[in-house]
């Protein structure tokens, strides 16, 4: 079990970037969104991971909007922090950006923001440590992923409905 003494934000954060290749893209040089949504995933999964300090899941992706291109030669640099976390679960947000390596211009291109949760060695959700927020930066993300989980427990309530 998991010690739930708590962590910091900045214990478990990661910045990466990618540079994108032609693999990554359509003929006309536009990168997928489902490449971009994969290499999304990865860095959220490995903040849960530091985090919890064991396995973790995805559980779901809230609504992913992109805002702008990102293009074969841009760098995906991607930043990923844990906002929120509950007994089991947690919140990772994870900011997109695209740079031209050559003008270092970078352009904000999505914000997603996906719940993991910690399992154990037989599988099963797992208590992880609470999140310590400290900075006014740290306390408005984590109001506003409170604010996200209660939607999100309404949705799947409303579902279960059906």
């Amino acid at each position: 079990m998991a010690n739930r003494a708590g962590k910091r934000p900045s214990e478990s954060e990661m910045t990466t970037a990618r540079l994108m290749m032609p693999t990554d893209a359509n003929v006309l040089g536009n990168v997928f969104g489902g490449a971009i949504m994969r290499y999304m995933d990865e860095i959220a999964a490995i903040v849960a991971w530091r985090h919890a300090g064991m396995n973790v899941v995805t559980a779901s992706i809230d609504r992913m909007n992109f805002y702008a291109p990102v293009y074969v030669g841009n760098l995906l640099i991607l930043k990923a922090s844990v906002n929120f976390v509950g007994t089991t679960s947690m919140e990772i947000g994870v900011r997109i950006e695209a740079q031209d390596p050559t003008t270092r211009k970078g352009t904000h291109t999505g914000s997603c923001y996906l719940t993991y949760v910690a399992l154990d060695e037989e599988g099963k959700p797992c208590p992880i440590p609470r999140l310590i927020v400290t900075t006014s930066d740290e306390r408005r993300r984590f109001k506003e992923a409170q604010a996200r989980r209660r939607l999100r427990e309404t949705e799947h309530a409303s579902h279960r409905e059906v």
